[in-house]
């Protein structure tokens, strides 16, 4: 027997279009300062449009006529990890099981609060029970999916503790390293550093004609940092507003959730997917031999062909995949993936020092690959990877006058195009038409901080929910510049993304294509103690 499905109500649209960033969040509150934003904003501005769409949420019903190829049961969970010899940490993680399907559609990090590993092929369709266990309200995103818009993990979506929500979708994507992870609004940021995030990695045919290392020599790395007190607990932004106003950054690195983590190889190729999963920071890496990376991968899947940097920017939320062959190494050799030095931007008056002792842009050591063993392995670096069309900018509807999409402070709080987030409400130029193709331009402002308390510049990498697209071009004020020259030769915008790093002073240009699902979606900046304070907007498509 069927479950009644929840509905949601016009009254109940209504009450969330309210809340905006004045939702309450874990280690404090940014109550006060949305509330500021929203009292001096009291009326839409000028050529903006409220809409409310009128949705029914899917909550634990089945889709009459949906067949699964694949069942798996999720339960977000209070648990207890061995992160340090001895210690027993508390935290949140997401537990799974195939309910129907091969095995091998979940794999679990051993030793790791992070979430299984969940592998598809493009093609599956999939029916996941998310059952909530932990005390506080959440839903599951996606990351970087082309789902539809009941599947895609909207805060509006959120259910509370000891309630379930069922997703139906079919996997659109092409292969590549996808993720999931938590999405209520104002607590995005805190269940996330407490553990809850995981792996959606998708293969298809043309991925599996490239003949890539795989098995053991397909290695996923997350990279997190995280900070702990002297019991091994996590601590989260013990700097209060400080730390939410620059996103937090812990001051230990972890990599698969282990700390000074060790990458075992074999003189042979080997195919790396990292995923920045940190809450705020940005990665500069490179190898400590100054060997070049090879990109195989981005955000939405390979490459049409392999590209080169001597050391790849990594923004939190976005994906990259290196082809490296270590058969040039002899067994014995230590090599560090390091983050290299860089200028994250600062505020004028000093005020944002935070409380880690590892700033952005601080030099560290990544992991440790330790090459152990002779191996052989036949794979070699194709020149062709993939064959795919990116949309043209001259395909955009808006022609050469892009939509502008202005990051910025304003009186404390972080804004786009001076706006917080609302739940259901978008403005006028927050809609789009299915089967239409549209330029934006995130620009990033430098300063701009209102109520005279100064200026303030930092990064926003920026992502957009439901689609992959095309970084088509950058351009950087001189102001800027210095600091966009320190990590600019490691931006890797060919192919496909769903996350874009844009820096203090630079404006970031888009193209993309919204297809297939109608709907409302968010757009917002990856920085998750941004996020929660209402640097996140609605967009929505109509059919």
């Amino acid at each position: 027997m069927k479950d009644k499905p929840k509905k949601v109500s016009r009254r109940d649209f209504l009450r969330w279009a309210g809340v905006g960033a004045a939702s309450v969040v874990t280690a404090g509150s940014v109550a006060a300062l949305g509330g500021c934003l929203s009292s001096a904003r009291e009326e839409p501005e000028a050529g903006t449009k409220t809409v409310f769409p009128t949705v029914m949420v899917n909550a634990t019903q089945t889709t009459s006529g949906f067949t699964p190829d694949v069942e798996l049961s999720i339960e977000a969970v209070q648990d207890q990890v061995e992160i340090f010899p001895g210690k027993q940490t508390l935290v949140w993680r997401y537990k799974g099981t195939v309910t129907k399907g091969d095995a091998s559609h979940l794999v679990e990090i051993p030793g790791s609060y992070l979430g299984p590993i969940i592998r598809a092929r493009k093609g599956e369709k999939f029916r996941v029970r998310f059952t909530n266990r932990i005390p506080q309200s959440s839903i599951i995103h996606w990351h970087g999916l082309h789902v539809p818009e009941e599947a895609d993990g909207h805060p509006r979506f959120v259910i509370g503790p000891g309630e379930t929500f069922v997703y139906e979708f079919q996997v659109d994507n092409r292969a590549g390293t996808y993720w999931y992870h938590p999405h209520p609004h104002g607590n995005t940021g805190p269940q996330v550093y407490q553990g809850m995030a995981g792996l959606f990695l998708i293969s298809d045919d043309e991925e599996q004609g490239v003949g890539f290392p795989s098995g053991a020599q397909d290695v996923p790395l997350v990279i997190q940092d995280r900070t702990f007190d002297a019991n091994g607990q996590l601590v989260y932004l013990p700097g209060g507003m400080m730390d939410r106003m620059q996103g937090f950054l812990g001051d230990q690195i972890l990599v698969n959730g282990k700390p000074n983590f060790n990458l075992s190889v074999g003189t042979r190729p080997y195919r790396l997917r990292l995923l920045n999963g940190s809450n705020s920071r940005i990665y500069k890496l490179a190898w400590s031999d100054d060997s070049p990376m090879t990109v195989i991968a981005t955000d939405g899947g390979l490459l049409e062909k392999p590209v080169q940097r001597q050391y790849i920017t990594l923004a939190p939320a976005q994906r990259i995949e290196l082809w490296v062959d270590f058969s040039k190494y002899p067994t014995g050799t230590k090599l560090c993936l390091q983050s290299l030095e860089f200028s994250a931007g600062a505020s004028t008056r000093g005020m944002m020092g935070g409380t880690s002792s590892v700033p952005n842009g601080a030099k560290f050591d990544v992991l440790t690959v330790s090459v152990d063993r002779a191996e052989s392995g036949s794979e070699t670096l194709p020149l062709k990877l993939s064959t795919f069309t990116l949309p043209a900018p001259e395909q955009a509807i808006n022609g050469n006058k892009s939509k502008r999409f202005v990051l910025e402070m304003e009186r404390g709080v972080w804004t786009i195009n001076r706006r917080v987030f609302e739940m259901t409400a978008v403005a006028k130029d927050e809609i789009a038409k299915l089967n239409t193709t549209e330029a934006w331009s995130f620009e990033n402002q430098i300063g701009g901080m209102g109520g005279g308390m100064g200026g303030m510049s930092l990064p926003h990498p920026m992502h957009v929910h439901q689609l992959q697209y095309r970084i088509v071009k950058r351009e950087v004020a001189p102001q800027g510049r210095s600091d966009w020259n320190t990590l600019s030769a490691g931006l890797v915008d060919e192919g496909w993304h769903d996350t874009v790093l844009v820096m203090p002073g630079e404006k970031a240009t888009i193209v993309m294509r919204f297809e297939d699902y109608p709907g409302l979606f968010l757009y917002h900046c990856h920085n998750l103690e941004h996020e929660d304070m209402g640097m996140m907007r609605n967009f929505l498509i109509q059919g």
